[in-house]
């Protein structure tokens, strides 16, 4: 059995009994006119290979069985595709001559073969006594025979497949982050920028790029942080009225005042809080959060220092003068 031809008959076998209507009208030449060759006059003319071309179209084979409405065309066709011959075989399509002509140019019907019993064809034939039928035919009656499953079909080209590499794809943003001291170097250089700004308008700011401006105030509020840390517990004795002296009120760990370095004035920090573009970076409520994550979770572990006890010293010596000098003010006015 033709393996393509085999779906041709199953097709065919659903369709048994069809007949052409008085005009000579099917719907095999209907669909030829619109799908294969658009010429109306398909529509009533003799339907037996058109019936093939609607079949294979059905089965999904019309590569391997051609589309034809003339049968000497369709039949030089298989003879070029080298898959004509003279042997029947259930699935072959197979070409008459009622003349008993043996040439390509005699043939007059085609047909489908069913199966074969000698010299004996069962076919299922288009057009034969204006219907779909089955018929018995002699094989001296036979042109030769067309056989599907061996014409070459060229296969669609094999989509091409990115080549593999050992190494895993890594996005460019996935670069592992710089070295905190990398960082800090360029945190010092923009703090020394805005230092010489505040002192002359004139001196050109080194804005952050764009990229790092996130994670470098992050780092920034850590860094500094931990400066102003070590430089105010240098300094055993700190005076409460000394101009220097920064009290921070955003937050409960800001309270404490905190002694800047003698070239660092309050002026100069208010100068590079109010132009610095590290923070604008991030909403009011996520630098909040950032700071208090970043930097006091990174020295959380230095409360049960003994050393912090200066603070909470120096904190009670604030609070203590603030109330003698309320309570001096007080009797003043009461005297």
């Amino acid at each position: 059995m033709d393996s393509v031809g085999q779906k041709l008959l199953e097709v065919a076998k659903g369709q048994l009994g069809y007949h052409e209507k008085a005009s000579g009208y099917t719907k095999f030449g209907d669909w030829y006119s619109k799908h294969v060759d658009k010429d109306p006059v398909y529509k009533t003319s003799a339907w037996c290979d058109m019936f093939l071309a609607w079949a294979a179209d059905k089965a999904g084979v019309e590569d391997w069985t051609g589309q034809f409405a003339y049968t000497p065309d369709h039949a030089k066709w298989f003879k070029k595709q080298g898959a004509w011959g003279h042997k029947a075989e259930p699935g072959a399509i197979v070409f008459f001559s009622w003349s008993g002509g043996k040439s390509i140019g005699d043939i007059e019907h085609v047909g489908i073969v069913e199966r074969v019993d000698g010299h004996t064809l069962h076919t299922i034939e288009a057009n034969h006594n204006n219907a779909l039928t089955r018929a018995t035919r002699d094989i001296s009656q036979v042109v030769g025979f067309g056989y599907p499953s061996k014409v070459k079909v060229k296969a669609a080209p094999a989509v091409q497949q990115p080549a593999q590499t050992d190494q895993n794809y890594a996005p460019k943003h996935a670069a592992p982050p710089p070295a905190v001291k990398e960082i800090g170097k360029d945190v010092q250089a923009q703090v020394d920028a805005h230092t010489t700004a505040a002192h002359d308008p004139a001196a050109p700011s080194s804005p952050l790029p764009d990229q790092q401006a996130a994670l470098t105030g992050l780092l920034a509020v850590v860094l500094f942080g931990t400066v102003a840390l070590a430089v105010g517990k240098s300094k055993v004795k700190v005076p409460v009225s000394a101009p220097n002296v920064r009290v921070r009120k955003r937050g409960k760990h800001h309270r404490t005042p905190v002694e800047l370095p003698a070239e660092v004035s309050v002026a100069d920090l208010e100068a590079a809080d109010a132009s610095t573009q590290l923070m604008p970076v991030l909403s009011a409520e996520a630098a909040a959060k950032a700071e208090d994550q970043e930097f006091w979770g990174k020295i959380a572990e230095l409360e049960e220092d003994v050393e912090l006890a200066f603070w909470n010293t120096l904190h009670a010596a604030v609070s203590q003068n603030g109330s003698i000098e309320s309570e001096t003010e007080s009797e003043s006015v009461l005297s």
